[in-house]
C-alpha cells in the first residue's frame, strides 16, 4: 500500500470510494459529502486552495483510502473526507491517514475542525483518540447540514 498526494487521475477513484462508503452506511443523503459539488474534480478543489491537500492510499492501482485538509477560516482547517474502503478497515489505514493530515494541519493552522455523524461510531472513537473535543454545535459556516457531531482540536506550539 502506498500513501501519497492525490493527483488529477485519482478523481474518479476517490469519488467512488466516498460515495460507495456513504451509500453502504445509508448516508447517501443531501447534506453529506455524497452530494458535494467538488466530488467530480476533487483534485482541483484541493489544488487551488492555499494550505490545502488531499492524500490517498492506493493498493494495486485502486484507491482504498483518503483524507483531506482544507481551510475553514484563517486559523482553523477542516479535516475532510476521511474514508477507508470497508475491505481495508482494521489495517491501520485510518491512523496512517490521520497522522498525515494532522501533521500537515499542525504545520499550517492553529486548530482543526471536523464534522461527522453519530452513526459513525468508529470514526467518533478515532477522533476522540486523537484528542478532538466534541462541540455542542457546528462552527459558524458549516455546510454539511446532515452531520450531527462536530469536533475541534487545538494545536499547541
Amino acid at each position: 500500500m502506498t500513501l501519497r498526494s492525490m493527483t488529477a487521475e485519482d478523481n474518479e477513484g476517490v469519488k467512488q470510494l466516498i460515495q460507495s462508503s456513504l451509500k453502504s452506511l445509508g448516508l447517501d443523503k443531501p447534506g453529506t459529502a455524497y452530494f458535494d459539488p467538488e466530488l467530480n474534480n476533487l483534485f482541483s478543489f484541493y489544488d487551488k486552495q492555499p494550505k490545502s491537500a488531499y492524500w490517498v492510499v492506493e493498493e494495486n492501482g485502486v484507491i482504498v483510502g483518503g483524507v483531506g485538509i482544507a481551510p475553514f477560516n484563517e486559523t482553523t482547517c477542516e479535516l475532510q473526507k476521511l474514508y477507508v474502503d470497508a475491505s481495508q478497515q482494521g489495517k491501520g489505514l485510518a491512523k496512517l491517514l490521520m497522522d498525515q493530515a494532522l501533521s500537515f494541519a499542525k504545520d499550517n493552522y492553529e486548530a482543526c475542525y471536523l464534522e461527522t455523524h453519530s452513526d459513525l461510531g468508529a470514526a467518533c472513537r478515532l477522533y476522540e483518540k486523537y484528542d478532538f473535543d466534541l462541540l455542542e454545535k457546528p462552527l459558524e459556516g458549516s455546510v454539511h447540514s446532515f452531520m450531527d457531531k462536530w469536533y475541534l482540536k487545538g494545536f499547541t506550539s
